[in-house]
């Protein structure tokens, strides 16, 4: 299409200089277009594979849902605050131990009880506030937070200070790799981090006051922390979506029937989450170019299915899998396909923990634990089209002055080798600004179906067709009118017999090529 609006641009941009205009008509010819349509970028990428008989399998593989641990599971950052106060006033000497204290502080995390975790990737930061006029050690233990057998534990020396402007000391670790015990000090609880902090005056400074109005304060940041085990109860947690697969070309269809048998949905659940799922399939349907929606009827559609936990651990892990068979024995899957929507709508909701706290809090999930739901398409690739219209529109800018060069008619001629088992018949809409019919033009002749035809070399059945579109005078003169073409092809498979339409397989490495020329009557003048 870009090519014949290029090639009417240069024609009509031809104009004579002379005030005086002579004319007189030609013929200009030019090729257009000289390709091949074919199917190897669906074949490529697996989504069409060959049959042992030679002929395409549609086999396609969609990911619904895909979880993993941080979607279950996410630890907020977190602040951890310490302060001690001196219950009485007194003189210490240096590397005097001010305070030492344990406290536990909670993990807020809603709904989820967690009693350890692994940590792959984040960072605890540290501040530190020194109120004495000397120079005080701050040295903070996390109980329970061990990496390799070593406990978390950070040591921050901070510059003398005073009440009003005490000194602050920082530092920052990183946490890749730690597991933390939550279970708290008596280790029957669960999201409780444990601090302990211990503060002493520099063992070679002076003898200083403290103060009850002295404060000293110990800020824990945990930061971007991402896990990659956890252990616990991971509540009573519902993901339910609406997702969409989506085929924008199909939105081309207009009308027109096709048949398909034979088709086969599988849909696969896989728990690999130590964790019980219930799992229920709301929705599958279909919705076309018109809008006309067609809904599966199956058993599955709204029935619970329940995934036991996975078993094994890091290495050995085994999920739990269920499988859905739907054809076209035990629902309406034909119709769904039939309906020839661009978009597909899967609904679905899944719970974890349905029955809550069953296994007492030892549910764990791992880095390589997934809960995943994949659907799997597969039928061959045998239909059966009936005045099946696909049209696509295109803007265009045509212009010519008729009183300079222009194009007064002609036409477009197609030469097609078609090695589809169907033939088409192909038609041109002019479009106004309004998107109204200016003028349409029909092929003259079909491009015929491959069965029609002879085997080449290959053994492949092709059949040459000629199809011209003729561009009136009439249209000419009102081509500056023209701001939309609009094509149409209208797909049929024809039995060679003359009866109604057949079903037909679409064979291996099917193509489709074109060569587009253009024969355009001139009237040039000078």
């Amino acid at each position: 299409m870009k090519h014949y609006i290029f090639l009417v641009g240069l024609v009509i941009a031809l104009a004579s200089c002379k005030k005086q205009a002579t004319s007189w008509d030609t013929e200009l010819g030019a090729p257009l277009i000289n390709d091949t349509l074919n199917l190897s970028k669906l074949t490529d990428n697996n989504t069409l594979v060959a049959n042992a008989g030679g002929t395409l399998d549609l086999d396609l593989t969609k990911t619904i849902i895909d979880l993993g641990l941080s979607d279950i599971v996410s630890i907020p950052d977190t602040q951890v605050v310490q302060i001690f106060n001196p219950t009485i006033a007194l003189n210490v000497p240096a590397g005097f131990n001010v305070f030492n204290e344990t406290e536990e502080h909670t993990i807020d995390i809603p709904g989820v009880q967690l009693k350890k975790i692994r940590v792959f990737s984040g960072k605890i930061d540290l501040k530190v506030y020194n109120p004495l006029p000397t120079s005080v050690t701050f040295n903070v233990t996390l109980p329970g937070v061990y990496n390799n057998g070593l406990l978390f534990q950070q040591s921050l020396t901070v510059g003398a200070g005073d009440n009003t402007n005490p000194t602050v000391g920082s530092g920052s670790l990183d946490l890749s790799g730690y597991e933390m015990d939550l279970r708290g000090i008596n280790g029957i609880s669960f999201n409780i981090l444990q601090a302990s902090v211990v503060a002493i005056t520099d063992p070679t400074g002076p003898t200083v006051s403290v103060t009850p109005s002295q404060q000293f304060k110990v800020e824990a940041t945990l930061k971007d922390i991402a896990l990659d085990y956890a252990r616990g109860y991971f509540g009573n947690q519902v993901f339910t979506d609406t997702t969409a697969l989506t085929v924008d070309y199909l939105n081309n269809i207009v009308s027109g029937l096709i048949d398909v048998n034979n088709i086969q949905l599988n849909l696969s659940l896989s728990n690999g989450m130590k964790v019980p799922v219930k799992s229920e399939l709301s929705l599958i349907e279909n919705v076309n170019s018109t809008g006309n929606t067609v809904s599966l009827s199956a058993p599955c559609i709204g029935q619970d299915l329940y995934l036991a936990p996975a078993t094994g651990t890091w290495n050995n892990l085994t999920p739990s899998v269920q499988q859905v068979q739907i054809n076209s024995q035990n629902s309406n899957v034909e119709q769904v396909f039939e309906n020839l929507g661009a978009t597909l709508n899967l609904g679905y909701n899944l719970t974890i923990n349905p029955n809550g706290n069953v296994n007492g809090g030892w549910d764990e999930i791992f880095s390589t634990s997934r809960l995943k739901v994949e659907l799997h398409a597969q039928m061959p690739l045998q239909l059966q089209a009936d005045q099946l219209t696909l049209a696509d529109t295109f803007a265009v800018s045509l212009n010519q002055n008729n009183a300079k060069t222009h194009v007064t008619g002609g036409y477009f001629q197609l030469d097609a080798s078609n090695a589809f088992p169907m033939q088409c018949q192909m038609k041109l809409s002019f479009l106004d600004a309004s998107a109204q019919i200016i003028e349409e033009t029909i092929g003259d002749a079909l491009v015929l179906s491959a069965v029609a035809g002879a085997q080449n070399a290959s053994g492949m059945y092709v059949k040459n067709s000629s199809v011209k579109f003729y561009l009136s005078k009439t249209l000419m003169e009102q081509i500056n009118q023209v701001k939309y073409i609009r094509v149409e092809g209208i797909l049929d498979t024809p039995n060679p017999s003359g009866s109604a339409n057949q079903q037909v397989s679409i064979p291996m490495g099917a193509f489709l090529h074109v060569r587009l020329k253009a024969k355009l009557q001139t009237q040039i003048v000078y």
